[in-house]
């Protein structure tokens, strides 16, 4: 059987947009180890946006390190409208 640990302490996590303080509370199993972690829904969300932003600027990052190679915008529609016409 689980039962529900709440440490009485709060959790804080700093980023640049928000501060995020919660009372941390777990799931343990009946040898007392730690299984999981209860969250509000307020602070899963706002930990999935800030996981969400800082992936696009991982991925902006990458992109900036390859090199690019700029099309002019007609050369670049007239591409795509050959494309979907061979379809």
């Amino acid at each position: 059987m689980s039962a529900i640990l709440k440490r009485s302490r709060l959790t804080h996590l700093n980023t640049d947009k928000i501060v995020i303080m919660t009372k941390t509370q777990f799931i343990i199993d009946n040898d007392g180890k730690k299984t999981a972690v209860i969250l509000p829904i307020k602070t899963y969300d706002k930990i999935l946006d800030e996981l969400e932003e800082l992936e696009d600027i991982r991925l902006y990052d990458e992109a900036k390190k390859r090199k690019q190679e700029f099309v002019n915008a007609d050369e670049a529609f007239k591409t795509i409208e050959k494309k979907r016409k061979k379809k």
